[in-house]
């Protein structure tokens, strides 16, 4: 389980790099963003090395911005790769509200997930590393 940060971001030229400045003023470094937009805002979620420095420094800067417990899962970095983990997720009864990937140069890629009404268990993450996959904490992204 890893913590992501989401941040409800008026839809106003320059409001994006405002965010991204406070960040970077605060030390925080971002392994992962994704916005969803309508003509009005902007949601965007982020996964960092340190959110709990990140929410303080958007929140004295008036940022809407919250916390959210997500799912983070290492996958093979292959044609076929995430199908694998949703077949596995599948078969554990896990529904999926939102995701989103990141990926790096080598082997490996990240599948980021908010499951709903499914609490994420151990046992999950034993079926899902016994899988063949691997649950990220929070220090995994330091």
């Amino acid at each position: 389980m890893i913590k992501q940060i989401t941040v409800f971001l008026e839809n106003t030229e320059g409001r994006l790099a405002a965010l991204t400045h406070t960040l970077r003023r605060a030390n925080v470094n971002m392994h992962a963003l994704t916005i969803s937009e309508t003509s009005d805002y902007g949601l965007v979620r982020i996964i960092c090395d340190d959110p709990d420095a990140a929410l303080a420094a958007l929140r004295a800067e008036d940022f809407r911005a919250t916390e959210t417990n997500v799912s983070a899962i290492e996958v093979p970095n292959r044609p076929g790769g995430l199908a694998d983990l949703l077949d596995t997720l599948a078969s554990l009864n896990m529904n999926i509200e939102y995701g989103y990937c990141f990926s790096s140069k080598g082997d490996k890629a990240v599948d980021v997930f908010k499951i709903s009404g499914h609490a994420h268990t151990a046992e999950a993450t034993f079926k899902l590393e016994e899988a063949g996959f691997k649950a990220l904490r929070q220090e995994d992204l330091a």
